[in-house]
């Protein structure tokens, strides 16, 4: 508890620098400081009852790829079908990742295995799905232009905007490349931390943070692709024209 309080107080620093910047972003602070307490309380409760029941694990990641796809969708604002494009985009990357990971024997289809793994993957993609699409969108919008001139050329609404969609989802990707790269000589992700104040040991811990890292790098990199895809064109309309 005194590491909680500790880092609480951390957090009050942190707010205290965005305030004294202006950053403006202090009611979002805030808001995602109580939120994470409140709903990790509440998984606190909640979980050892889910991790009794199959059925109740698969509905509670049923619940975590809806609050992902909202908050995606939210991310989006501005870009029509946010919510069905953060949704398709997070379902485009984690699925296949889980199916994978669970159909053949990477893990053991208990919920003490399906809800963490779910859950980094899908707040993996949710994030690639965020970064890529505003990147996209605001890309898009500063140099309409730009993309119009080459409407005017003849070519394809596909074509046009072809040339912008590798750096949003590069810009996307970074996190997780950095991460990558960096692990054990920079940083020590959350999963290995955790296996090892957990007791296990430092070569069980290693083998699951790579299963994790090399999986977030196939889940964020489709999630980012097909999010960058689906945001070009929901800005084009009828007749190859582009619709703000």
């Amino acid at each position: 508890m005194r590491a909680v309080v500790i880092s609480l107080a951390l957090t009050a620093a942190a707010l205290l620098i965005t305030r004294i910047q202006s950053l403006r972003i202090e009611p979002e602070f805030i808001v995602a400081v109580v939120r994470a307490a409140v709903q990790l309380a509440v998984v606190a409760v909640v979980i050892g009852t889910v991790f009794d029941h199959l059925g109740l694990s698969g509905l509670f990641v049923l619940v975590m790829f809806a609050a992902a796809s909202v908050t995606a969708g939210r991310r989006l604002h501005g870009v029509k079908g946010a919510l069905r494009i953060g949704a398709t985009s997070i379902a485009a990357g984690s699925v296949p990742a889980l199916i994978a990971l669970f159909g053949l024997g990477g893990y053991e289809l208990e919920p003490r295995f399906i809800i963490p793994i779910s859950g980094i993957l899908i707040g993996g993609a949710m994030t690639a799905t965020t970064l890529a699409g505003r990147r996209i969108r605001d890309e898009i919008t500063s140099k309409v232009a730009e993309i119009e001139a080459r409407l005017s050329l003849g070519v394809t609404a596909r074509f046009a905007l072809r040339s912008y969609l590798p750096s949003g989802i590069h810009g996307a990707l970074i996190p997780v490349l950095d991460q990558t790269k960096n692990v054990g000589l920079i940083t020590l992700p959350g999963a290995f931390v955790g296996m090892i104040l957990g007791g296990a040991s430092p070569v069980e811990a290693a083998q699951v943070q790579l299963t994790v890292l090399f999986s977030l790098l196939g889940v964020q990199t489709m999630a980012a692709s097909v999010c960058a895809v689906r945001v070009g064109r929901s800005f084009v309309g009828p007749g190859e024209r582009m619709v703000l």
